[in-house]
């Protein structure tokens, strides 16, 4: 197999490292890059010219400066979010991440008011997915109680998933309670040093509300490789160690790690840790993507991402738009740009991804360029 040029810059270019490992998104970066890369990498070995390539104007988030050899196994098409491994390719694609700020951008601001008001039937009807993430949190960081929590989940019956961060609040013994009958959770083990306590609290909420068929996926971490906090092979240990105690527990479901899709195409021996491949990818950091092309782009990165992988099947496990905030390259926060966005991942890649997120999180520090805490969807 050969990885071609565009495929390659594809990848490397799709997004900057942002993220929110602490449900915060790190300070994003611009750069004007010149790329050192024209290669064809043939199965089984690599070699790269030095043909010099301006980027000109062009909004380019991230530095592509060398190529880095790592091994991909690359696969058939396996089962629904299931693992299989073939034959075998040399891939050399990852890229050497920039920490210089642009000065070449002005950004522009959007004061619209953060989201739209819910229909009169609790959902939002241009937000389409498979799921959504939900935050058990007031504005100012505290837990919400378990009638609020309950009346939260209820306008979000709409969507087949609810993706939890944590077992902090008691939340997952709330959201188990409060869902319905054909809703599914995808919960989370935030901290990698509470694994068996975490594990605890997500099986006594099965054990007294549902049953471990509620569940269809448990997480570990959420972009601990891109933050820098944590190690690939780290990583790989915590879902080892979250996926033993689990299946103790009475589990055999998905057990995944999160991180961002460029954290694991520049370390792909993560596409290993988990049952599927989870990454969260925001079309706004992209920097490029107009909100109208934002499906597109999530289809195209959910593509390559999968082929990285060796064909494991792919779950966005965050996108969205903010509503408020700085302009980031050409991408532009507003409340309209918020809803062209989301129809566009709807109208392709709806059953994909889990939109990002119920509630603007205004518990957060607004960051540099001011959207961190302006991503909800429904109105509170």
């Amino acid at each position: 197999m050969k990885y071609t040029l565009p495929f390659l810059l594809s990848l490397a270019l799709a997004q900057p490292l942002h993220g929110h490992h602490d449900h915060q998104k790190r300070e994003a970066e611009m750069v004007t890059v010149v790329v050192t890369q024209v290669v064809t990498v043939p199965a089984g070995g690599a070699s790269s010219s030095s043909a010099l390539v301006e980027a000109g104007s062009t909004f380019i988030p991230s530095t592509l400066e060398t190529i880095v050899s790592s091994s991909v196994s690359l696969a058939d098409q396996s089962s629904y979010y299931g693992a299989s491994s073939a034959e075998t390719t040399t891939l050399e694609s990852s890229t050497a991440a920039s920490s210089s700020k642009s000065t070449e951008s002005t950004a522009s601001s959007s004061t619209s008011q953060s989201s739209y008001s819910s229909t009169s039937t609790g959902g939002v009807s241009y937000a389409s997915g498979k799921g959504i993430t939900y935050s058990p949190y007031t504005n100012s960081g505290t837990c919400k109680d378990a009638d609020t929590i309950a009346s939260d989940i209820a306008k979000l019956s709409q969507f087949e998933l609810i993706r939890l961060y944590d077992t902090d609040c008691d939340g997952v013994a709330t959201v188990f309670q409060a869902k319905t009958s054909s809703q599914k959770l995808f919960l989370g083990i935030y901290y990698l040093d509470k694994i068996e306590d975490s594990v605890s609290i997500i099986s006594d909420a099965v054990s007294t509300y549902g049953s471990w068929d509620d569940v269809h996926t448990v997480s570990v971490g959420n972009e601990l490789v891109n933050a820098g906090t944590n190690t690939p092979s780290e990583i790989k240990s915590a879902v080892d160690a979250a996926r033993s105690y689990l299946k103790s527990a009475g589990y055999s479901g998905y057990v995944v790690s999160v991180d961002t899709l460029v954290a694991v195409q520049n370390n792909p021996e993560l596409c290993d840790c988990s049952d599927y491949i989870a990454v969260n990818s925001h079309p706004f950091w992209d920097g490029n993507v107009t909100p109208g092309k934002s499906g597109d782009f999530l289809k195209t990165q959910i593509s390559n991402i999968g082929s990285v992988c060796g064909g494991k099947d792919v779950l966005i496990t965050e996108t969205g738009w903010p509503t408020q905030g700085d302009s980031y390259g050409s991408a532009v926060p507003s409340l309209e740009n918020q809803k062209l966005a989301l129809e566009s991942i709807g109208s392709e890649v709806a059953d994909q991804v889990i939109l990002f997120t119920m509630y603007d999180d205004l518990w957060k520090d607004a960051g540099s360029y001011g959207v961190e805490k302006y991503w909800g969807i429904f109105s509170d």
